[in-house]
């Protein structure tokens, strides 16, 4: 008995307690730290919640190690029992795994192109959707809205567009599952189903941009490959965070029409100029009698659009239509409370979001409730099973087009002498009672905002079920089983007063309905092993999708009242259809990665893709892809350099496709739509192909990453060269084959260019300052199209020899100082002698088309700098472009001089002509003669920006607080999103491209399209 006390004694007396504090200088306490003692490995704590920790050490223990991912691992003397330890924030940019398709890399052995970005520089921004949040800080990679209305579709290019009519939007995985995306709107103005996700749940977002990174997923790479992980959970102490954002937006930029002197002045000068016109037509006597009855007109005119009095003649109303569209200082609230935790066997992050955004239009907001659970467990020594599940529901109250007279910024059209409310009625200028039918100018969206309604309301659940099994040392078997469902309901309601822009009197509903359901499962092997001096990997497996898409509308008409809205109140049914269309992939891939003595890398990819949308004859494409890669850096002459940490040199080529067409463009199809007689009938409307294919892109990719002087400067350059072949195309056929069109491979694109990223750290210490800059340059040419010259909206064209969606469009002269006309060059081409004939004439279909310029940005860049000092923090970040020119469609209504009708102008039209001798690019007003105002280069501009996307200024509370509040983390932040923009652009926003018309080759247009909120936002982080 005494013995066995004795060695309990002993026993005890061998051992000892060490607890401390682990902190960051710039982050305050750190959770999750691994405490061990150096040499024992498996005797290991971590610090909790509030960077504190408890550790049994022996008692000749003599050293402790921390470590935590992003710091740089330390070592400290265990003296007593107290070991507090200080870690620094490590330089990981060459050291960070990345995600590459179906597994890992660490970032070093990467001999492909990928472009990554960390939560970091992601989270609590206030954006709807994540792609705005990615603007600027991927490197070839252009991301741009359309226009200031919020939950609208985003356009995303990776190394330009590799497509003429088929898709040009990356493809989009998340955690393995490759999600609906694209757009599901009723209308020709775009929505994103991305904007379903939450940016914070977001831990990385990986774009790969090369063959050899993206052909792993094969059909659907060749524009690009977006790899998006979510956070999950991690081993340690349940963290509790939660954050809260609140903001104020205003419009980026207001344009400046005429007020009510200038308008009345403009219209009546209008009025001369076309009774001047009229008269040396002969179609009067005398100019006076021109004169005369031109000015009763015009007068007439001012007198009903000021509401039926004079008060026009002494600028009584002076109306700003434009400040009038913008809501009051709209408010963006958005919340998010996480738990992230686990222990050895199961791990989990669950995260929601409250989001509710005012846009800067009137009648524009967004709402989205998300919810995430991540899960994983091990259920074995051998097996880990797991969940990634993500619920979201939104709600998007949209506004009208661009080009529709109910979209609020519209409303600059209407003359300034109008009055917002109708002193007759005491209602909105234009509703009933009264003249509404010429009165104002044009519909008043106004009226649709009070008396109509279109809400999108979105359901999305996105669930995949996984499993890894370790078979033997090195071999692991994974499969998964997942789920995208999107359900999507557009519902909308234009009430009796809404008649002159429905022309229906007694109100008019639609209800449209989209149900996608996207399965997919993936199953493969993946294999690693190591001998000597070399490292294998590879991965060997299958992958079949399936996507369903069923679609109803029903509209009605002629409503008891405007109290009825649902379409089971309506008296005539117009409109009820309905359909279903679905695709499918089978497919099957390998990778095998090869590493020698740390230096030599090599890898190899293909991918069979099998679609359901492509002709029997070719249902089946093979995508090959290799890469190779040398890290100089690590032979004999550069091992032991002080300036040079890292040089890896790497070459890629590879083939890859495209698939985003229609669901049947290979086949033959049969229409329901021929009945006749009352008798129920069909009638062939399209025309098989059996030989189509794939548009297939073979791409070259050269480039080195290097990191200098202990990789405080690192960085990455690519050259890389696109061409794509077999374009799908809709290709005109002989009417004698019942047909009009045919879906064919025809015609060949390619696209240049140079990538860079750099990334500094400049000042380390109590100081810090970090710098990183992303540019790239991209060349894109339609090198065949079998002749064609497609041009849909009269703008831009996709034309042989010249980039996509060039702009193609008459020449603008300017004024003849002589007599106010508007002239054109002829620029028609003696085929004699090839000589161009730079003649003018008034005439502006006489004058031949030339290429005017190209909408798409030569020149993209960001640059993001950072600073931090004790326990405040500065990010400014920079984001631009290029190279590119802009198209104002609205100028032929607001920039027309006023001869195109009694529109607002743009104050810059105050410059016109006047009498024989000025010299003015803008003609003579002429009332109704369209002097100057078709679709010409007198539109164009520079699209070139540099915006100040984001500033924050923040300050984290140091550990002596935290600790006195129990708090693992406090931060207080400010931010400004698009607080100002350097342009030369006169129109709202050059960061532009009208909603009711985008496609691959209209681009660059610009027609009442809203600008960039301006948002200014405070935001707390709290961690417990």
């Amino acid at each position: 008995m005494v013995l066995t006390f004795g060695l309990i004694s002993f026993a005890f007396a061998q051992s000892k307690m060490i607890s401390g504090k682990v902190t960051s200088g710039s982050s305050g306490p750190i959770p999750g730290v691994s405490v061990f003692v150096k040499g024992s490995p498996s005797n290991i704590t971590q610090s909790d919640a509030t960077g504190n920790y408890k550790l049994n050490v022996a008692d000749n223990a003599k050293t402790l190690v921390f470590s935590f991912i992003g710091y740089t691992t330390l070592e400290l003397p265990i003296n007593g029992t107290t070991v507090n330890a200080s870690l620094k924030e490590e330089n990981t940019t060459l050291s960070d795994v990345v995600v590459v398709g179906y597994g890992t890399q660490n970032k070093r052995d990467v001999s492909g192109s990928v472009a990554s970005v960390k939560s970091k520089d992601l989270e609590n921004l206030p954006v709807t959707s994540f792609e705005q949040a990615l603007q600027g800080k991927a490197a070839g990679v252009q991301i741009s809205a359309q226009n200031g209305k919020i939950g609208q579709g985003i356009t995303v290019r990776v190394r330009g567009a590799a497509s003429v009519t088929a898709g040009s939007e990356p493809l989009y995985i998340v955690d393995g599952i490759p999600i609906t995306s694209g757009n599901f709107s009723a209308t020709s103005s775009p929505t994103s189903a991305l904007a379903d996700l939450n940016t914070n749940d977001i831990e990385s977002i990986e774009v790969l941009k090369d063959a050899s990174a993206s052909a792993i997923y094969g059909a659907r790479a060749s524009n690009g490959v977006v790899l998006i992980t979510t956070k999950q959970g991690k081993t340690g102490k349940t963290l509790i965070q939660f954050n809260a954002l609140g903001g104020i937006s205003t419009p980026s930029n207001h344009r400046e029409f005429l007020n009510a002197e200038q308008y009345v002045q403009l219209i009546r000068r209008a009025g001369q100029g076309a009774a001047n016109q009229d008269f040396l037509n002969g179609d009067y006597t005398t100019l006076q009698e021109a004169l005369d009855d031109y000015s009763s007109i015009v007068e007439g005119r001012l007198n009903r659009y000021s509401a039926g009095n004079n008060d026009y003649q002494t600028y009584k109303v002076n109306k700003n239509w434009e400040r009038e569209s913008y809501q009051d200082n709209p408010v963006t609230q958005q919340y998010d409370l996480n738990f992230t935790g686990g222990n050895e066997k199961t791990k989990f992050y669950i995260g929601g979001q409250a989001l509710n955004q005012n846009g800067i239009l009137v009648g524009n907001s967004y709402k989205r409730y998300s919810g995430r659970l991540n899960l994983t467990n091990k259920a074995t020594d051998f097996l880990e099973v797991g969940i990634n599940l993500n619920f979201s529901n939104s709600i998007n109250n949209r506004l009208s087009n661009d080009n529709a007279f109910s979209s609020p910024l519209q409303s600059v059209a209407l003359s300034p002498i109008t009055p917002f409310i109708d002193p007759r009625s005491g209602l909105i200028s234009g509703t009933l009672p009264g003249a509404a039918t010429n009165y104002p100018v044009y519909y008043n969206p106004f009226i649709s905002i009070e008396n109509a309604a279109y809400k999108a309301t979105v359901y999305r659940t996105i669930g995949k079920a996984f499993a890894n099994v370790n078979i033997a040392k090195g071999l692991k078997f994974s499969t998964d089983f997942s789920i995208d469902n999107l359900n999507q309901n557009e519902e909308s309601y234009y009430g009796s007063l809404t008649f002159r822009n429905t022309g229906t009197s007694n109100g008019d509903g639609q209800n449209i309905s989209t149900f996608v359901i996207n399965a997919n499962t993936n199953n493969f092997f993946s294999y690693n092993t190591t001998a000597g001096k070399s490292t294998f990997d590879a991965i060997l497996g299958t992958s079949y999708q399936k996507s369903t898409t069923k679609f109803s509308s029903i509209e009605g008409q002629d409503f008891p009242s405007d109290a009825y809205i649902k379409l089971g109140s309506a008296a005539t049914k117009v409109v009820a259809l309905s359909n279903e269309s679905a695709f499918s992939f089978l497919s099957y891939f390998f990778r095998a990665n090869y590493k020698y003595n740390n230096r030599y890398l090599v890898g190899l990819s293909v991918r069979a893709d099998g679609s359901s949308r492509f002709g029997a004859n070719h249902r089946y494409g093979y995508f090959p892809a290799g890469s190779v890669a040398w890290i100089a850096s690590e032979e004999d002459f550069l091992k032991n350099s002080e300036t040079v940490s890292l040089l890896k040199i790497r070459a890629s080529y590879g083939l890859t496709g495209n698939a985003e067409i229609g669901n049947y463009s290979a086949r033959g199809l049969f229409a329901g739509t021929g009945a006749y007689g009352g008798i129920a009938g069909q009638i062939p409307s399209q025309i098989a192909n059996p030989d189509l294919t794939w548009e297939k892109t073979k791409q070259l990719d050269l480039g080195f990453d290097f990191g200098l002087l202990k990789n405080r400067i690192t960085g990455t350059f690519d050259f890389y060269q696109k061409n794509t072949t077999d374009l799908l195309l809709d290709v005109r056929i002989p009417q004698t084959t019942g047909f009009g069109i045919k879906t064919q491979n025809l015609g060949a694109l390619k696209n240049n260019g140079f990538e860079l990223g750099i990334n500094t750290e400049n000042f380390v210490g109590d100081f810090k300052w970090s710098t990183a800059i992303t540019g790239a340059i991209n060349n894109n040419k339609i090198t065949n199209l079998g002749g064609q010259i497609l041009n849909s909206n009269e703008i831009n064209a996709a034309v042989e020899g010249q980039p996509i969606g060039v702009f193609y469009l008459p020449e603008y002269a300017g004024v003849n100082p002589a007599n106010g006309d508007a002239l054109y060059y002829l620029n028609t081409v003696d085929p004699s002698t090839g000589t161009i004939n730079r003649g003018t004439t008034t005439n502006i279909n006489e004058a031949a088309r030339i290429f005017a310029g190209n909408p798409n940005p030569k020149y993209t860049f960001g640059l993001n700098n950072t600073f931090s000092y004790q326990n405040f923090d500065l990010t400014v970040f920079f984001q631009g472009v290029s190279g590119n020119k802009i198209f104002n469609a609205g100028g032929q209504y607001m920039s027309a001089n006023g001869s195109n009708g009694y529109d607002n102008q743009t104050v810059d039209q105050m410059q016109y002509w006047n009498k024989p001798g000025d010299i003015t690019s803008v003609p003579e007003p002429r009332l109704g003669y369209g002097n100057g105002v078709g679709f010409s280069t007198k539109y164009i501009s520079d699209g070139n920006y540099v915006r100040l996307k984001t500033l924050t200024l923040g300050y984290t509370f140091p550990a002596s607080v935290l600790t006195k509040i129990k708090l693992s983390k406090l931060r207080l932040y400010a931010t400004a999103q698009n607080l100002a923009t350097i342009t030369g652009y006169k129109g709202w926003d050059p960061e532009v491209n009208a909603d009711y018309q985008s496609t691959n080759i209209n681009q660059g247009v610009d027609f009442y399209s809203a600008p960039q909120p301006r948002v200014i936002s405070l935001g707390i982080n709290i961690g417990l």
